[in-house]
């Protein structure tokens, strides 16, 4: 009975671990999520998130918190959400990515929504990084896939700690950047940031897709924003990075509202960094 017992536990681990592997391609990063996505509705998410999130793993309920923290005081956990990807991506190094797409709550009244979850490679197999998700209407159309392969592999041989910072520093000068032009030029300054098939994920809405929808979208709602980058990391490979803040936005309404975003950046040929996912949910203040 024992042995039988341990051998069980020992294939139930070895999958475990085959589901979450991490090969530095999407599809291994899809196959983790949609394997997140079953443990959710088999275990509830409580125990889930707890499994798949690295001590440094961040989940924002509305406010960015520690995901074990969070999870380890709930009293029970829920496995009436479900979601598929529809857009990945992973960097050429393998050790950092993202996927998101819809997202539904079961229950007396359903809820819908799109997810963001950023992924990063950690002693070979996929762990959430940041997770975050905003509430929509039920989609009214399909999204076709697009999960994008890295275009070859590169992993830096050696790379120290300083090296590391002044990576960093190069996306968080970037954000300043972007900032500065919000002031001065206004909502149009995101034309110049976005790539062209930028994906935005905002409270109350589909995901827009493309980088003339989310201008339109922008100018036709807000006057101004202003972002606090709080935290950014980097793929080894440096073409993917992710920042996080929060956002002030004055509505053309007369009206200012916060909100905590997570900002996706791509490494365009010519080196300038540009945003492929941009997500905001409500902060709580």
């Amino acid at each position: 009975m024992k042995t039988l017992f341990s051998t069980a536990f020992a294939v139930a681990l070895t999958l475990n671990a085959f589901a979450q592997k991490s090969d530095g391609t999407t599809k291994s990063l899809v196959n983790a999520e949609k394997d997140f996505a079953k443990s959710i509705a088999k275990k509830g998410d409580k125990e889930a998130y707890i499994d798949y999130s690295s001590a440094t793993t961040l989940v924002f309920r509305p406010n960015p918190v520690n995901a074990k923290t969070f999870y380890a005081t709930q009293a029970k956990g829920t496995n009436q959400v479900s979601w598929e990807p529809n857009f990945a991506k992973v960097s050429r190094s393998g050790d950092l990515g993202f996927t998101t797409g819809p997202y539904e709550i079961a229950g007396t009244e359903k809820k819908y929504g799109q997810y963001l979850s950023i992924w990063k490679a950690e002693n070979g197999t996929w762990k959430l990084a940041i997770d975050l998700g905003t509430e929509s209407n039920k989609p009214l159309a399909k999204t076709t896939a697009r999960f994008e392969e890295p275009k070859d592999r590169f992993i830096p041989k050696f790379i120290n700690e300083k090296e590391q910072k002044a990576s960093k520093d190069v996306i968080l000068t970037t954000e300043k950047t972007l900032n500065t032009f919000l002031k001065t030029h206004g909502i149009a300054a995101f034309g110049g940031f976005l790539t062209d098939n930028a994906r935005l994920l905002f409270p109350g809405n589909e995901a827009i897709e493309g980088k003339g929808k989310i201008l339109t979208f922008f100018n036709g709602m807000f006057s101004k924003i202003n972002l606090k980058t709080t935290g950014v990391d980097k793929a080894l490979g440096s073409d993917l990075a992710y920042t996080y803040g929060v956002a002030t936005v004055d509505y053309k309404a007369d009206l200012r509202e916060s909100f905590n975003y997570v900002f996706v950046y791509e490494k365009a040929a010519d080196a300038s960094w540009n945003l492929i996912i941009q997500a905001f949910v409500p902060a709580d203040r």
